[in-house]
């Protein structure tokens, strides 16, 4: 296809919706996608609001959701809410073949664009990267990737969400919306009462905003409503609870965290034939993954070498990065498209 015009990119995750053109705009909104499947094309016009796409290039992770039967029917009711909200543009999805296949192929060939955007973002990382050994580690809300890059391509052992959870390819832990409960056991509390968000917030990695209320109890996210939802997670409340008590939580929770990307980034530096000598870092926990890299850096051998750390946070803006899948099928798109 020979196209031109305005691209824009679209990632359809389960919690976010994240779109981008690729000249480096890019925007970001949350959006409960189990909870408003039939809401997604309502959603998605509001997202784009005031941008006229010519041509839309769509990747996704939303297939998942539990309100969804299976990944077949995710990925069909997802195609089809995009449809109907663009019913006048042409779409195309991202395959983890390499290419964009039209929106029948994809209904024919689901699995093909079923949790796709990290292979797009990984075949957009050859620009940065050429033909050198690399390391792509992007920290989302929910889930984290790391995958590793051999003269320039994306060399994964897994291709599915069973096979890269099985290959630490996909590791499901993320800076937002992992539960307390699923990093930390010992003296914890097995209910839903705090997030990640809230371990971040209680260190002050995150900024606090008050007119964000996706939180576990659904007050907003503030330093003093992360110590309470972390002080239920002890079993108390936020006045007989410390605020070294919450501090404590947190501190492990980020452990914890950097913990599980280290022997994941282990694991998978270790398929690469020889050591990375670049490592790009997404996402918008970008932070995580800086310092689970430096934990795993200080802790190889010396004589491996040191690998230059490039930050699309640092090179294109946190609003690109944060929407970086969504930016990489745009750039993909641009240039199968208009070539």
């Amino acid at each position: 296809m020979r196209m031109g015009g305005n691209v824009i990119g679209l990632d359809i995750g389960g919690a976010n919706l994240k779109a981008a053109t690729a000249d480096g705009r890019a925007r970001s909104r949350l959006f409960e996608l189990w909870k408003h499947p039939d809401r997604l094309g309502i959603a998605l016009r509001e997202l784009l609001n005031r941008w006229l796409p010519s041509y839309l290039a769509v990747t996704m992770t939303g297939e998942l959701c539990d309100c969804f039967e299976t990944k077949r029917d995710g990925v069909a009711r997802i195609l089809a809410e995009i449809v109907q909200a663009f019913p006048e543009t042409p779409i195309a999805a991202w395959s983890t073949d390499g290419c964009f296949i039209t929106i029948d192929e994809a209904n024919h060939h689901p699995m093909k664009v079923a949790a796709s955007n990290w292979h797009a973002l990984a075949t957009f990382a050859e620009r940065i990267v050429g033909d050198d050994s690399a390391l792509m580690i992007d920290v989302g809300s929910t889930t984290s990737d790391i995958i590793p890059i051999w003269q320039g391509r994306p060399m994964p052992l897994g291709r599915t969400d069973p096979e890269r959870l099985r290959s630490k390819e996909l590791v499901y832990t993320g800076f937002r919306r992992t539960p307390i409960c699923a990093l930390l056991q010992d003296g914890i509390a097995a209910e839903f009462f705090a997030t990640t968000q809230d371990a971040y917030l209680r260190l002050g990695l995150i900024a606090e905003d008050a007119d964000d209320c996706h939180t576990a109890d659904g007050r907003p996210a503030t330093v003093k409503n992360a110590h309470a939802r972390l002080s239920r997670m002890l079993g108390g409340d936020p006045e007989i609870t410390s605020d070294d008590d919450t501090h404590h939580i947190a501190s492990k929770v980020y452990a914890k965290q950097r913990q599980l990307l280290v022997d994941a980034i282990d694991a998978v530096s270790r398929r690469l034939p020889q050591s990375p000598r670049q490592v790009i870092l997404f996402g918008s926990g970008e932070f995580l993954a800086r310092a689970a890299w430096s934990e795993f850096s200080r802790a190889r051998s010396a004589s491996k070498g040191e690998a230059s750390i490039i930050s699309l946070a640092e090179r294109l803006g946190p609003e690109v990065s944060t929407a970086a899948c969504a930016y990489a099928v745009a750039v993909l798109a641009e240039e199968s498209w208009t070539s």
